[in-house]
């Protein structure tokens, strides 16, 4: 019997740090096995900056994911994010030899490590490297250039970095926890896999991922992503606005933002008030729901201005017929899909991450916070169907090579006898002369 494939996705952020388990039902749907999450007291702005505390918070994560599915946890899919995550397009190109030969996948792998290869500035990496348009023999706008024949290949690839520090200790945290990394994704596009569909993907869609310390912005068109940016705002920079503002605890504002806040401060009613305890046997505060809607609105209309002048500068504005899909925890918040509507002028929607999801258990992972998690899974089975898929296809040059390499002797000896054949006809004729 075929072992069962589970893929284990983690995601290290901001605010906490989440396990997710998965498996393929038999409709091809993801099933969620086991989730665990912690608090996540030592990254800031999706940057590890205690080793120790993060360790902390994986090993528990992975521990409760674990137990909930009933198996040892040893390979993850991690994601990484922060404001150190840079992108920008890159042409590259190389001839080919042969002029008879079609383009093979081993030409445009080839073409692609070789951008893996390109220098970029000290102390980055390269951790993606996405083709868009390929151009062969200087014919443009070609999307499978494989089986076409030419000598010059060239693309334009979307090239994504991060801080090499950053990678680094992103690894130490995972062995320390006792894990090995099987793949190191970027969590917008982790996200993408969960939330979006093919259809918003060819017709031209905005994610905006909006997390605890940064918010992700991930472009694609034609079912290619086109353009990645990373704003170092997310939902802790409201809570800590409405901390300064309303001078209540770090806890208080928390839960101020997600039982009453709102996006738009015209829905909340001006004669809602909130009561919350004093400090130290003080009196108990009162909060306007209005004041608090003010607050925050102010703060996410400068993320979504943000997010809208990538919009801009990334020059698909105007091609995006699936609009913007919002995810990530700060999601959640009340009004937002209208706020982004108004400030943008695009159809907007909330991206739950239910598109691949099967019948489970754990019905919180449905949430727009889980995203990633979600998407690191997908991410893991994908990876996992194209190193099958690339087998297969090794086996059927193998097999492919095999035989060409008898037929060759096979048509060897038929020559060797027809010459044969020939020389005895000669020599009956009395053509031969020794």
């Amino acid at each position: 019997m075929e072992q069962e494939k589970i893929i284990v996705g983690l995601d290290i952020g901001t605010t906490k740090i989440c396990a997710i388990v998965g498996r393929k039902n038999e409709f091809g749907k993801l099933e969620v096995l086991g989730m665990g999450k912690a608090e996540s007291e030592g990254v800031v702005k999706g940057i590890v900056f205690n080793i120790d505390k993060t360790v902390y918070a994986i090993e528990k994560a992975i521990k409760e994911a674990g137990d909930q599915a009933g198996i040892d946890i040893g390979v993850v899919n991690v994601g990484i994010a922060g404001q150190h995550i840079k992108s920008f397009i890159q042409h590259g190109g190389l001839t080919r030899t042969s002029k008879e030969d079609e383009i093979s996948i081993d030409d445009v792998e080839r073409l692609t490590q070789d951008m893996y290869r390109m220098v970029v500035p000290p102390g980055s990496q390269i951790i993606h490297v996405m083709p868009q348009d390929y151009m062969v023999d200087y014919e443009e706008g070609i999307k499978e250039p494989v089986g076409m024949s030419g000598v010059r290949l060239e693309a334009d690839f979307h090239i994504i970095t991060a801080q090499t520090n950053a990678i680094n200790n992103i690894n130490k945290c995972v062995r320390r926890a006792g894990l090995e990394i099987d793949d190191l994704i970027l969590e917008p596009l982790a996200s993408s896999l969960a939330v979006l569909s093919s259809d918003e993907k060819e017709a031209g869609v905005c994610l905006i991922d909006i997390g605890g310390g940064t918010t992700d912005i991930a472009i694609f068109y034609d079912n290619i992503i086109r353009h990645t940016a990373v704003i170092p705002f997310g939902g802790n920079i409201v809570t800590n606005d409405i901390k300064q503002g309303l001078m209540v605890l770090p806890q208080q504002a928390e839960q101020l933002k997600t039982r009453f806040g709102k996006a738009i401060a015209e829905e909340a009613s001006p004669n809602e008030i909130v009561s919350i305890p004093g400090i130290r046997n003080r009196s108990a505060k009162e909060i306007s729901v209005k004041n608090l809607a003010n607050i925050i609105q102010a703060r996410m209309e400068e993320i979504i201005e943000m997010a809208h002048a990538e919009i801009i500068s990334s020059g698909f504005e105007n091609r995006l017929a699936g609009g913007i899909v919002i995810t990530g925890g700060g999601a959640q918040l009340s009004n937002l899909k209208q706020l982004v509507e108004y400030m943008t002028g695009m159809d907007t929607r909330i991206g739950y991450p239910n598109e691949h999801l099967g019948k489970s258990k754990i019905e919180a992972v449905k949430s727009p916070m889980y995203a990633t998690a979600v998407g690191l899974v997908l991410a893991g089975f994908r990876s996992l169907d194209e190193r099958e898929d690339t087998y297969k296809e090794a086996r059927e040059v193998v097999k492919t090579t095999r035989t060409a390499k008898k037929t060759p002797t096979k048509n060897f000896f038929n020559e060797i006898l027809m010459k044969t054949k020939s020389l005895l006809i000669d020599d009956l004729d009395g053509k031969n002369e020794y």
